[in-house]
């Protein structure tokens, strides 16, 4: 690893100022990240990644069939108590790279033949992640970019990186801002979610699939059904109904287990039932939501599979 000044060098001569005085998020915490300090995503100067590895169990035209170049990226600016990577979002763990490091891990990835590039909770290093593609493009990268995100985007930092992201895959976790502070901590994430991903809509449209299905550029938007939130659920869709281009692919998975601190809340502290999970389905019909998958649920009570059918 290079020193850390060697990369706060390297930061300052890009639009990264902004570093001093952190807005990268919606959090605009200020904090001067180059300096040390940290603000509520916990985010250094330098990236830390926990790993990076070939995924097979994304939605299909994200995997094919050669799975997807994913880099998870450590911490988070939500803190999700229902977090299946708590681990790595939330308490950190990971090891800090460079930019440098970061680019050849896009190439080895490449190099594997995966479909894309994936950055799995990449908003605290988006500046890094930025200048790391264009190294990796330098020496040849060609694979498109994928932007795995929770939703809670500062439109700023999405206009920078407007050109060098090629799929967004954000969540829509919630439409009642109440359920968002309750389990993510967060305030007005509705409204900010949805104003980013109308930006992301903006740089990259509906998806673009190969002849193989694989998509190559465009919004596909998530959504998590949780437990006794069903109304929640409905609302997210039928605004992603109503607001976005019916061409763009909704991703609703019903992977939900009770983990890290959900195990104590006494709404969320179980699995989704076989009722609740054929309820959000009826419904997704019954609207008429036209692009997308549906990740079904497990045959048996204890086992989630990651088996993903058209919508």
């Amino acid at each position: 690893m290079i020193e850390n000044k060697n990369e706060i060098n390297k930061l300052e001569n890009i639009e990264s100022k902004i570093m001093n005085k952190c807005t990268i998020c919606p959090h605009l915490c200020k904090v001067n990240r180059i300096a040390g300090e940290v603000g509520r995503c916990r985010a250094k100067n330098n990236i830390k990644i926990a790993l990076y590895s070939v995924h097979n169990y994304e939605e299909p035209c994200i995997s094919g069939k050669n799975g997807s170049g994913t880099v998870f990226f450590s911490n988070c600016n939500l803190n999700c108590i229902y977090c299946q990577n708590y681990e790595i979002s939330s308490l950190g763990k990971g090891k800090e790279i460079t930019i440098e490091n970061l680019a050849e891990i896009f190439l080895k990835l490449q190099e594997k033949k995966v479909e894309n590039i994936n950055l799995v909770t990449p908003t605290s290093y988006a500046i890094q992640i930025k200048e790391a593609i264009k190294i990796a493009k330098e020496k040849g990268l060609k694979l498109p970019i994928i932007y795995n995100t929770n939703g809670y985007e500062n439109i700023e930092t999405l206009k920078m990186l407007d050109g060098f992201i090629d799929v967004y895959l954000p969540d829509l976790k919630y439409y009642y801002n109440k359920t968002a502070k309750k389990y993510s901590k967060v305030e007005n994430y509705f409204e900010i979610a949805t104003k980013a991903i109308k930006e992301m809509y903006r740089q990259v449209g509906a998806p673009i699939l190969d002849e193989n299905g694989i998509i190559k550029k465009g919004l596909i938007i998530r959504h998590l059904i949780l437990p006794g939130n069903l109304e929640n659920s409905k609302k997210v869709l039928k605004y992603i109904k109503e607001n976005i281009d019916p061409k763009v692919y909704v991703s609703i998975m019903a992977q939900y287990f009770p983990t890290y601190k959900a195990k104590d809340d006494n709404k969320i502290n179980r699995k989704l039932t076989k009722e609740e999970y054929s309820n959000i389905e009826e419904y997704v019909y019954s609207i008429n939501l036209e692009n997308g998958y549906m990740q079904e649920l497990g045959e048996h009570e204890e086992e989630y599979v990651p088996n993903w059918e058209k919508g």
